[in-house]
């Protein structure tokens, strides 16, 4: 992923709460003869896991084994790391480091401690470091695209492995990001080994599941796939997209347009939908990419969409939204990430007065390439009914070694109910109405955008930014943002 410049719960009366000190946080587990129940789970994002932070040992991690990756990455460093790394990095031209194994293993202690009592985690996806390819290249030279690839596999199965640890036997659903590929980022050829692959790592903690089977099918056909949720959440069916396919950046292995695949993708997403719809599910939807206008590359690039200008979104079409819309009786919440910036966009607003809304939490990143401090979310949720009802964000000060603390809440930070259309959509409309941004709730986004930032870099862009929050058509950013310029 990239961002480039922008780069930088209350417990039932009728339920048994245990709350821990350290983070603020309660877990509900519901009274015996019911009650209100709610159960903590962990949101995590855009890790980017750099296994060649020590060059010296990225060439013991092709030839080991999985099982090895741990004494591996933990041993000393090897004499000259810093030198090698910092080579190495100029080579590839990275401008920041991407997270070390020390500040993977510090965020996965942050979670533990966190939310100890976390139920399932879910991960969407970007688990290996940016410049993939050439830095293989350069740390384990003379290698095949097949010894790539598998090195690739690896590390996916080494980050999942490690996940799996924060709570043993908690489900860990994730889904694939832009740079998760074995061929290159935005890059990927559906059915291929590496899909196959990856989807044994990826759906391991799943495997309990009764429909595992066609989970595993699904995936190595596409990268996606669509499975009920543990208990105790009911009745929940969680869709886990490939949007890569669904990019406007995305290209096969060989480097050729390949619409089909995404066309494939929207048919079975639909299929997914109408099926939760028949069987009375609630449905989440988790993808990397999310719907909507690239901020980015509109505003910063100086795109002219008041002239005319088509606004850049992230994806090709808007077919997902398009989609998401027409469901929104069942879809109750979508998780994207991608720009590892702690934000909401709501998908809906702007196509007619019957369309529906969908609350989408955007979570930030593990990794600081950005300049912006390591971050994770623990939400809380309401089982019963699949509702996100708070959640609160931690972030790291300071990499490997870093205290983690609580950055915010939402329900504390902003005064509304729970992160639900209705709530999403009275909120933004707060910012529309705050174009310099002087209200509480508004300078609370601003602050919390950039996990660690306290300069507002979003500040001076506020009335187009709010734009994009709930105008996921080119169009409907178009007329809001132009509107805001005048």
């Amino acid at each position: 992923m990239r961002v480039g410049a922008f780069g930088r719960l209350v417990c039932g009366l009728a339920a048994l709460c245990v709350c821990v000190a350290a983070a603020g946080m309660c877990a509900v587990v519901q009274a015996k003869g019911g009650g209100t129940q709610r159960i903590s789970a962990l949101m995590v994002s855009d890790i980017h896991l750099d296994p060649f932070y020590d060059p010296t040992k990225a060439k013991l991690l092709a030839t080991a084994p999985v099982s090895e990756w741990e004494n591996i990455l933990r041993g000393p460093d090897s004499p000259g790391r810093s030198e090698a790394y910092a080579a190495l990095q100029k080579a590839c031209g990275a401008k920041a480091a991407d997270s070390s194994d020390g500040l993977l293993q510090s965020s996965l202690r942050a979670m533990r401690q966190a939310a100890p009592h976390a139920r399932f985690m879910t991960v969407s996806g970007d688990m290996i470091a940016h410049q993939f390819p050439c830095r293989f290249r350069v740390a384990v030279p003379g290698r095949s695209q097949a010894e790539y690839e598998a090195f690739v596999e690896k590390t996916i199965d080494y980050v999942m492995t490690e996940l799996g640890k924060v709570r043993p036997g908690m489900p860990v659903y994730a889904a694939l990001g832009n740079n998760d590929s074995g061929c290159g980022d935005y890059r990927m050829d559906a059915g291929s080994g590496f899909l196959r692959a990856a989807g044994e790592s990826m759906l391991r903690g799943l495997l309990a599941s009764a429909e595992k089977e066609s989970a595993l099918r699904d995936f190595a056909r596409g990268g996606y796939y669509s499975v009920t949720m543990a208990r105790p959440m009911r009745r929940t069916r969680l869709i886990v997209l490939n949007d890569m396919f669904m990019s406007r950046n995305y290209l096969t292995c060989d480097g050729r347009p390949d619409p089909a695949a995404a066309e494939v993708e929207l048919a079975w997403l639909s299929r997914q939908l109408d099926e939760a719809r028949a069987k009375h599910e609630h449905v989440w939807v988790m993808g990397h990419i999310p719907p909507g206008v690239d901020i980015h590359a509109v505003v910063l690039k100086m795109r002219s969409v008041c002239d005319g200008a088509e606004p850049q979104m992230f994806l090709s079409s808007e077919k997902l939204a398009d989609v998401l819309v027409a469901n929104a009786d069942v879809v109750r919440l979508g998780i994207f990430a991608h720009t590892h910036m702690d934000e909401l966009r709501l998908l809906g607003p702007g196509r007619g007065k019957h369309g529906g809304r969908i609350a989408v939490k955007m979570v930030p990143s593990i990794t600081p390439v950005h300049g912006n401090d390591p971050a994770f979310t623990v939400a809380q949720v309401a089982p019963g009914s699949a509702t996100l009802v708070d959640y609160s964000v931690f972030a790291a000060s300071d990499g490997a070694h870093a205290t983690w603390s609580k950055e915010y809440s939402y329900s504390s930070a902003y005064h509304v109910g729970a992160f639900a259309p209705r709530e999403v959509e009275r909120l933004v409309k707060e910012f529309a109405k705050d174009p310099d941004a002087k209200t509480p709730a508004s300078r609370a986004f601003i602050r919390h955008f950039y996990a660690g930032d306290t300069t507002g870099l979003i500040k001076p862009l506020w009335p187009e930014y709010v734009c994009t929050l709930s105008n996921d058509t080119g169009k409907g950013f178009a007329k809001c943002a132009c509107h805001s310029a005048r």
